[in-house]
């Protein structure tokens, strides 16, 4: 069943488009949406499972479920509803795990908390009163927390130049003349840059590639119950997820004219990351940014054709997760900073909106600075992380604050 606005409906352009049109062009978008989306956010992920106690073999089984579980959601729910509704990973909660690090109980404890967390956004998608909770949470508040958890990785880059500059240097230097001339292709580039650099440097120092750990394959962990976690992990990896990817996807689709069914999307997404936290996903959401390769005209002429572009996004992440693990053994072996940054470069556009979206309301930055400060230092207390505390500390600021100037 279409949900398309009456609107959109009414002034559909299929009729004219040309026959080849409608198949390649939505392949074409589909294909380009998987590549943007991967490319430009995997780097977080390794960071992020690795921070939290992955072993190299769990982060790459963490990226292979979280190409597979997104990938069949998507095409699932494209195909249920006829609308182009993507899925991705939370870029956003990986960058909060990269800034966590460890927890009480370990890899097992965050194995946990990522099951908890698709518990909540099945909750979400059938108690609206959570979700209308979620949404009251100050968009400075959370914005701050995003923008203190971003900064330690955007600020890799600087630090990978002193370690290896020979790799690192070109890699920024691609990015930047991309963003100057194609902006969509600047992480892409960055990303096959550094690879180039990374396989240059292997072969130079002629180092060991463990060929055996390149075949994909899942590495399952029982989870653990750490109430340091639950607090630590899950309660910002959920508010992350819902207001830095969900709120601002349904947003997305909805400028394009596409009401995204939200219990089902909800539904979907909250089994998704249930099933695969044991394989190491921590979560998978709705797109919020790359949803609009898939969505807008560039996709199809016609809105109805446009879910098109969405399957073939999941056909295409399948295709990707096959290529996990050989990726994970590649960064393994190349020089120090690589890794990071290209995670760094890739989160600089998200970096620059959160911090825009901290600072925007003058009456309540004091409280958006206090949370950024609490949540960029990464110190923790009681084994939770400085991302929990941020958000308390930043909603006690801004009440005090807000009674004062009452």
């Amino acid at each position: 069943m279409s949900r398309l606005s009456p609107a959109l409906a009414e002034t559909s352009p299929a009729a004219s488009a040309p026959p080849k049109a409608r198949l390649t062009q939505p392949v074409a978008a589909g294909v380009i949406t998987a590549l943007v989306g991967f490319t430009s956010a995997f780097a977080v992920v390794l960071s992020g499972l690795t921070a939290v106690g992955a072993t190299s073999a769990q982060a790459a089984s963490g990226l292979l479920v979280l190409c597979v579980t997104p990938a069949i959601g998507m095409m699932l729910l494209s195909y249920r509803y006829r609308l182009p509704i993507t899925l991705a990973w939370s870029t956003p909660g990986a960058a909060l795990l990269a800034s966590t690090g460890a927890v009480a109980g370990g890899w097992a404890a965050a194995v946990g908390a990522f099951a908890i967390t698709g518990v909540l956004i099945v909750i979400t998608g059938l108690w609206q009163r959570l979700g209308n909770l979620v949404a009251a949470i100050p968009v400075e508040i959370a914005q701050a927390m995003l923008a203190g958890v971003l900064l330690p990785l955007c600020l890799a880059p600087v630090k990978a130049v002193q370690t290896s500059p020979a790799v690192v240097v070109p890699v920024i230097l691609v990015w930047l003349a991309l963003q100057r001339f194609a902006k969509r292709w600047a992480v892409i580039a960055a990303f096959v840059t550094a690879a180039i650099g990374a396989g240059i440097s292997i072969a130079v120092q002629h180092k060991h590639l463990d060929f055996a750990a390149m075949t994909p394959s899942l590495e399952l962990t029982v989870p653990h119950w750490s109430w340091q976690a639950m607090i630590g992990i899950t309660i910002p990896l959920y508010i992350v997820t819902m207001a830095s990817q969900n709120i601002p996807g349904t947003a997305v689709m909805k400028s394009f004219g596409y009401q995204v069914p939200w219990r089902a999307s909800m539904t979907v997404t909250g089994i998704g990351t249930i099933l695969g936290a044991p394989a190491g996903g921590h979560a998978i959401n709705l797109a919020a940014i790359s949803a609009a390769l898939s969505a807008a005209p560039a996709a199809h002429p016609d809105p109805k054709r446009r879910w098109i572009a969405a399957c073939t996004a999941g056909a295409t992440y399948l295709i990707l997760a096959l290529g996990s693990a050989a990726l994970v053994t590649l960064i393994a072996t190349a020089p120090r900073g690589t890794l990071e940054t290209v995670a760094g470069l890739a989160l600089l556009a998200t970096l620059a909106a959160a911090l825009a979206g901290a600072l925007k309301s003058e009456q309540h930055r004091e409280a958006g600075v206090v949370t950024f400060l609490i949540a960029a230092s990464g110190v923790g207390f009681l084994g939770i992380g400085a991302a929990f505390w941020a958000l308390v500390a930043g909603l006690i600021v801004r009440q005090v604050l807000a009674h004062r100037r009452d």
